[in-house]
């Protein structure tokens, strides 16, 4: 379940037809176990509307969830580009001679955050990560070197600030890993597949089956909304890097 989350679309499109073909499952269940008496539906449309109310509440926290990750994603992507600016200024108190070395290192660094946020390819993305491990191990141990060699306060400065960078960018990994549980979207599904059998129960008399419509189109269009903010490289909604590129163009 969890790897068709990764497309928003097809999110959407698969949860519209099952959820279409239950309720129309619950019309040809009408005809052959039909309810009697009034009282009988009125009771069945209580559970169907207390049902709904159940799945809008466990979408509701869904989407609070995702957004939730979403701004997790936002804020460390900012704390990334503090953090690498902060870096870029403290290692001009280091010696001349390694100080251009390391900035270079710090802009190419630098660019492969941006590409980062904005690829979408799965193979690009490999990468990425490892020339981002190549630049940290290669950041990592030209201040490292200094620290060895002059253990002063200046140069702790230096080598905290570069283990900042290096924390940040594993935070941002972290909140790009954190997604809504298989479970919440397995329970939001049982939910959503019961109340379709029950409305198409419901409905089963009825000439008009235009009704069975609305809902699937309703939680499909939810359902895929919430996988869109939950998924960071696919569909219609991603983080943009705007402070990750506006230090690269300061860098420059």
């Amino acid at each position: 379940m969890q790897h068709l989350t990764v497309d928003p679309t097809r999110v959407f499109f698969l949860t519209f037809f099952v959820l279409l073909l239950c309720a129309w499952a619950g019309t040809l269940l009408e005809r052959r176990f039909a309810l009697r008496g009034r009282e009988s539906q009125q009771d069945l449309g209580v559970v169907l509307g207390a049902t709904l109310t159940l799945l809008g509440l466990i979408i509701g926290f869904s989407f609070a969830m995702a957004i939730n990750r979403y701004d997790m994603r936002k804020n460390y992507e900012e704390a990334e580009s503090n953090a690498i600016g902060t870096e870029y200024l403290r290692v001009e108190l280091l010696p001349e001679a390694e100080v251009t070395r390391i900035k270079t290192l710090l802009r190419e660094y630098v660019r492969q955050r941006i590409l980062f946020y904005e690829t979408r390819d799965p193979q690009q993305l490999q990468e990425i990560d490892s020339r981002t491990a190549s630049l940290q191990t290669q950041l990592w141990d030209a201040v490292r070197i200094h620290a060895a060699l002059s253990p002063t306060p200046i140069v702790a400065l230096v080598l905290s600030g570069m283990n900042d960078v290096i924390n940040s960018q594993g935070y941002t990994q972290a909140a790009w890993w954190n997604r809504i549980p298989l479970q919440a979207w397995v329970l939001m599904g049982l939910i959503a597949v019961l109340c379709n059998l029950m409305l198409g129960y419901l409905t089963g008399k009825l000439k008009s089956r235009t009704v069975l419509v609305v809902l699937p189109l309703v939680l499909a269009i939810a359902f895929s909304l919430v996988a869109d903010i939950d998924t960071p490289r696919r569909g219609f909604i991603h983080i943009v890097p705007q402070n990750l590129v506006a230090l690269e163009a300061t860098l420059r």
